[in-house]
């Protein structure tokens, strides 16, 4: 009985080591471990049914957006597809709460014909709808857009702006040397004629449209298919859209299912310029009149 009492109590005394220091360090990574597991299951929720972020590398929407600004997108407004989730896992086809955007919603969406890379461009067209360009003037529906000339659109050359040129291979980031000129402070600047456009539905925002007679300017009469919408870039002349086939720069028309959210406002913008190792440069890089600047 004595030993038997003995045992009971040696067993008694291991069975609560891990409350001693080694038992605690052990349940402080549990804890963290499991809170680190919620913080990446909220992050992923927020992601894929309330806010994305995501950031502009090219001038396809020139005047309202500029390389480097980065974008809000809100998810919900459209319905939910695979491809509202991180990574687009097969997990189920078609959309969920489906809803079209409306005619002149900056939409972002995977472009055709990967489904792989993000978009970022204006709902044009919807099904049914027949969209033709003429001498650079949109038609929806034998409808024509009105058009208003306004001031040029003047943008400096930024940092920005030459490395994204330069990823492509090219040098001259005002699209043609025509284009760009001294400014008036130092350095260089593009200049681009803009227009105000203003669609059948009542929606007006600027456009760029630089030169006549460009590719995209006139087009056949596209029937925009069931199931799909016809996207365009506010900067015609500097836009791979749904006016062209699908060849891994130009989309075509894009499927319902390819579309990611609504762009709402700019959170923050940068001209390129800043360097990690030099802190000052991120402020001076900072392009603080964009920062949440809605649509």
């Amino acid at each position: 009985m004595g030993q038997s009492g003995v045992n009971e109590g040696e067993s008694a005394i291991n069975s609560n080591a891990p409350s001693g220091p080694a038992g605690k360090s052990s349940n402080e990574w549990r804890e963290y471990g499991l809170f680190l597991l919620k913080l990446a299951a909220l992050v992923l929720i927020f992601r894929s049914f309330i806010f994305s972020p995501f950031s502009i590398p090219s001038e396809s929407m020139q005047p309202r957006l500029l390389i480097g600004d980065y974008l809000i997108v809100s998810k919900w407004p459209y319905g939910f597809s695979r491809y509202s989730l991180p990574f687009s896992p097969p997990l189920f086809e078609g959309r969920i709460l489906s809803s079209l955007p409306v005619r002149g919603d900056v939409v972002v969406f995977k472009g055709p014909p990967s489904q792989k890379d993000d978009y970022i461009k204006r709902a044009i067209g919807l099904p049914g709808d027949v969209i033709q360009m003429r001498a650079g003037v949109l038609e929806i529906n034998g409808q024509a857009a009105k058009r208003v000339p306004m001031a040029d659109f003047v943008t400096p050359v930024t940092q920005g702006m030459r490395d994204a040129v330069a990823l492509e291979g090219g040098d001259q980031p005002c699209w043609k040397p025509q284009y760009e000129e001294d400014a008036p402070g130092g350095g260089r600047q593009c200049r681009y004629r803009r227009f105000m456009e203003t669609l059948p539905n009542g929606r007006s925002y600027q456009i760029l449209d630089i030169a006549d007679a460009e590719r995209g300017d006139d087009t056949e009469a596209f029937v925009v298919p069931e199931g799909h919408v016809f996207f365009m870039g506010d900067n015609r002349d500097r836009s791979a859209d749904s006016r062209f086939p699908p060849d891994g720069r130009a989309i075509g028309f894009v499927p319902v299912e390819n579309i990611v959210g609504r762009a709402q406002f700019v959170w923050f913008s940068t001209d390129g310029s800043a360097r990690w190792l030099l802190p000052w440069t991120w402020f001076s890089a900072a392009r603080w009149d964009r920062f949440f600047e809605g649509f």
